[in-house]
């Protein structure tokens, strides 16, 4: 039984910290793909009115979420290297 248990620790050992490592890039992943999401929503707002896209903006019009919307504000916070197209 002992021996048992030992294998099985040795294997949660082995394989949790691989896990977590997935676990960031599906993170990142969706992280990603809310951004282009946001981003292409700006894009449709513009077409249909005349001033430019703001989050608030998008907010109202029920284009994005809220939870969209912090979500985009963190990946910029995360990646201030990359050009946003959206304003606050």
């Amino acid at each position: 039984m002992l021996v048992v248990l030992a294998i099985i620790s040795i294997l949660i050992l082995l394989f949790v910290p691989n896990l977590m490592k997935e676990k960031a890039q599906v993170q990142k992943t969706g992280d990603a793909a809310i951004v282009k999401v946001v981003e292409g929503q700006a894009q449709l707002y513009e077409l249909d009115h005349t001033g430019d896209a703001t989050l608030s903006a998008l907010i109202s019009d029920d284009l994005i979420t809220k939870k969209q919307a912090e979500s985009y504000d963190q990946y910029y916070a995360q990646n201030k290297d990359e050009a946003r197209t959206v304003a606050d």
